[in-house]
């Protein structure tokens, strides 16, 4: 058997059984899950599930980590040139990245979703955003810390209100907003 049919096979059941631990995910919280239901739901034995994860969590854990890959390479199209950043451009890319990911990231920025994801996302610009506000030395690493918290949690706010409205905004109008908000803070 070739190898390309083996990846095909094994890319096949891991989006199987990723797109049931999210159907069992939108239903009840990751502590109620086992892995004979997500086995049942994708219809996949438990010893191919055992093949590739060691449980519910390290499923939940690549799962995110592949998003996570996904956003960074729509992102590294911007550092990997010399053009000069256009910030709405780059908010824009994170949105399309939710925007494909719904229900994946509507689960994870939920109020029962994972706080590590969120502090995660919040990672993504926290670097960038803190340098930028303490340059000219008018702010202090800490006060600009504080500014920094409550713009991103402002930004999960949105980001959940509008996934939750079906994202019925486009993503570009999301980061001309976000992008708004966040200089009327700043």
């Amino acid at each position: 058997m070739g190898s390309k049919k083996v990846d095909r096979r094994i890319k096949y059941t891991k989006m199987v059984l990723r797109e049931s631990f999210i159907n069992l995910l939108e239903k009840k919280d990751i502590s109620q899950i086992s892995i004979k239901e997500i086995c049942e739901d994708a219809d996949i034995n438990r010893s191919t599930f055992y093949a590739h994860y060691n449980d519910q969590y390290d499923l939940i854990e690549k799962i995110q980590n592949q998003l996570f890959e996904n956003i960074e390479m729509h992102l590294s199209a911007f550092t990997q040139n010399d053009l000069p950043i256009v910030p709405v451009d780059m908010v824009e890319q994170i949105f399309e990245c939710i925007q494909e990911n719904a229900r994946l990231c509507k689960l994870l920025l939920s109020e029962r979703g994972d706080l590590n994801f969120q502090k995660r996302v919040l990672m993504l610009v926290y670097e960038k955003i803190i340098s930028d506000l303490t340059r000219g030395g008018t702010i202090s690493k800490e006060d600009a810390e504080y500014i920094y918290a409550f713009t991103l949690t402002g930004c999960i706010g949105a980001i959940q209100k509008w996934l939750n409205d079906d994202m019925n905004k486009s993503p570009r109008f999301m980061a001309e907003t976000i992008i708004r908000l966040t200089t009327l803070v700043l």
